[in-house]
């Protein structure tokens, strides 16, 4: 029977570089609350896969534009769609008001509701097109009444 492997060990530079990210910003991460802390202690500190795979998805959730506040919930365990929180007064806000067609605007927080600008802009080209599917059908006699 061959002997398992041993989980592969990274030191804390080679682990930043595999992630995209400066070692810096890993023991941010940790001093945050959002890594886990390396194995071992001191110099004989290192990190397991595991390790990897958290950064990889820290990385991946702060590039969709969460906040690291939002990260930490994440990975505490929060629901993926938690409740909207209430907007304390004094909070700035940008919304973004875009035009889909005459009389149609579509109007979004892109940080509270989670998305990337690329996300935003495929947001916003799905539903010009369902907008557009929506016009092209024939109206039946009763909408036109307006007997909806």
């Amino acid at each position: 029977m061959p002997t398992p492997t041993p989980p592969r060990h990274f030191p804390v530079d080679e682990l930043a570089a595999l992630a995209g990210v400066t070692p810096r910003t890993v023991r941010y991460y940790i001093a945050e609350g959002l890594l886990d802390r390396p194995e071992g202690e001191k110099r004989g500190a290192y990190y397991l896969p595991r390790h990897l795979d958290q950064l990889l998805l820290i990385r991946r959730w702060a590039n969709a534009g969460l906040s690291l506040e939002r990260i930490r919930e994440l990975r505490a365990g929060a629901p993926d769609d938690p409740p909207p929180r209430p907007v304390r007064p004094g909070t700035v806000e940008v919304w973004s008001r875009v035009t889909l067609a005459d009389g149609l605007e579509l109007q979004v927080e892109p940080g509270r509701a989670g998305l990337s600008p690329g996300q935003l802009r495929e947001l916003v080209r799905e539903v010009t097109a369902a907008y557009r599917r929506v016009r092209s059908q024939p109206q039946s006699r009763q909408e036109v009444r307006g007997d909806s």
